[in-house]
């Protein structure tokens, strides 16, 4: 999963907790794709609905805090998220993201995501950590690579998937 293309949903504000992303009283959903329907609900109750298939979220600096609870990057995956780009994320959603090969958590500067708009349709390089802007005549923007130990996560679909072989030569 070298190259990502979708449109841009942005809510940038900091520290977009899990209790926003996928409130408490949905918790005690076990189907994925219902759980879905109330992804970012604390947010925009029609958020779920304006996604389509391989999209992204934009948002601010510490997103994912709060609990630790996985139903977070599961919701937001299932209605179509394909990765979260912001400033910085919280440890815990970060990992819940990756080791269960949910989404992806792209960290960008600031500026990256100030100038990056609703709407727009980027797309993500990993292996070269670019992000383009189509909409906005192909600017591109640098993007934090992976480490070593992530990529090898998220090439394998999540750490359930991991061969522990492929860790020996990191």
């Amino acid at each position: 999963m070298n190259q990502l293309e979708g449109v841009v949903h942005k809510y940038y504000r900091d520290n977009i907790d899990t209790d926003v992303i996928i409130p408490g009283q949905y918790l005690k959903i076990h189907d994925h794709l219902e759980l879905a329907k109330h992804a970012m609900e604390g947010i925009d109750a029609e958020f779920s609905r304006k996604v389509n298939e391989g999209d992204f979220l934009l948002c601010g600096r510490n997103f994912g805090c709060g609990s630790s609870r996985e139903h977070a990057p599961i919701a937001l995956a299932k209605c179509g998220i394909k990765a979260i780009i912001a400033p910085s994320f919280a440890r815990i959603f970060y990992r819940n993201a990756v080791d269960g090969g949910y989404l992806l958590p792209i960290e960008a500067d600031e500026e990256t995501c100030r100038q990056v708009e609703n709407g727009d349709r980027i797309t993500i390089d990993t292996l070269n950590s670019k992000l383009v802007n189509v909409t906005q005549g192909g600017k591109a923007y640098d993007i934090k690579p992976f480490p070593r130990i992530i990529a090898k996560i998220i090439e394998a679909g999540g750490l359930i998937r991991l061969d522990p072989q492929k860790l020996i030569d990191i």
